[in-house]
């Protein structure tokens, strides 16, 4: 599927913060950053971020969304254009001090560090305020016709830098990433935190490994839909399922391993509750299959949510 126009841009807030994240742990680790890895973040930075991201909002987004009726002064679209400005003047002071860095004058690297910060600092809270505010207004005010439109725009703008841009870049991050050890958030979770977490979502949720081979299953302690014991861990997933629809669980495995699917879903009623089940194919940054997930939850209340509730009630 297609992304929209604001999905697109914030892929690219995505990728720009793991390369935000890769700098900041290169520069609070022992050893001085990696030349190769400044060299890229700033090419990244100045070229994709500044010169091609920044120009699909100021070129096609922000004038469409003015001519809808988001005045360009006093609002969030006049703080957007400021800190645009502001970011390409912190961009200039960062830039010759990384041109040094990479010539070799490591007596910069302090300079360099603290320009990098006030830089980031600035674009992770832009990102931000793009993210919740500023796009969610203008896809209330944008028409239909308008999509089609920015896609153009973002299509036309990422040509100029030459074939598969985005693509080129987001590789380009990704390698920036892995240089500077940025690693899944949940990294920063405890345990026992993470577990209680698991188990803690509406949703029942077991993974079978690469090999097909039951690994985890959550809320053990817990009523289940679908009851299970610990015995089910180290089993083939096959064996958890009757002989009858075992070669359709073989057929969603093997296209998940493929590449060829990306989710397989049931729903079921269970005397009187509706039940959805889900298998989704997990994969590591690069692609490679690592398992399958699947989600089992009880979607009955919320076949019956009807108009909206926006906040909580007094007596909640």
């Amino acid at each position: 599927m297609s992304r929209r126009w604001n999905e697109i841009l914030m892929d690219d807030h995505q990728a720009t913060e793991k390369v935000f994240a890769a700098l900041d742990n290169a520069f609070s680790a022992s050893q001085p950053p990696p030349v190769r890895m400044v060299s890229e973040a700033m090419e990244y930075l100045s070229v994709y971020l500044d010169r091609c991201h920044n120009h699909k909002e100021e070129d096609y987004l922000f004038p469409l969304i003015e001519k809808r009726g988001i005045p360009r002064e006093g609002g969030p679209l006049a703080v957007m254009l400021a800190e645009h400005e502001e970011s390409r003047r912190l961009l200039a002071v960062l830039t010759p001090l990384a041109k040094e860095y990479v010539a070799g004058h490591r007596e910069v690297t302090e300079a360099l560090a603290e320009a990098f910060v006030a830089y980031s600092s600035l674009l992770k809270q832009h990102f931000w305020k793009e993210n919740d505010i500023l796009y969610p207004m203008a896809l209330r005010v944008l028409r239909p016709e308008d999509e089609a439109s920015i896609l153009a725009g973002i299509e036309r703008t990422e040509a100029a830098f030459g074939a598969d841009t985005r693509a080129h870049f987001y590789t380009m991050a990704a390698r920036i990433a892995a240089a500077g050890s940025v690693a899944d958030l949940s990294v920063g979770l405890d345990r026992e935190v993470l577990a209680a977490m698991l188990n803690t979502l509406p949703v029942e949720i077991s993974f079978v490994d690469a090999n097909d081979t039951v690994a985890y299953f959550s809320h053990e302690n817990q009523d289940k839909i679908f009851p299970r014991s610990r015995s089910a861990i180290g089993m083939k997933v096959q064996q958890c399922h009757p002989k009858s629809s075992v070669h359709r669980v073989n057929a969603i495995l093997s296209a998940f391993k493929a590449g060829q699917r990306e989710v397989a879903e049931f729903w079921i009623e269970l005397a009187d509750r509706k039940i959805h089940i889900r298998y989704f194919p997990v994969r590591s940054p690069d692609g490679r299959y690592l398992g399958c997930l699947e989600t089992v939850q009880d979607i009955t209340a919320i076949q019956r949510l009807t108009g909206q509730r926006r906040l909580l009630d007094d007596n909640d």
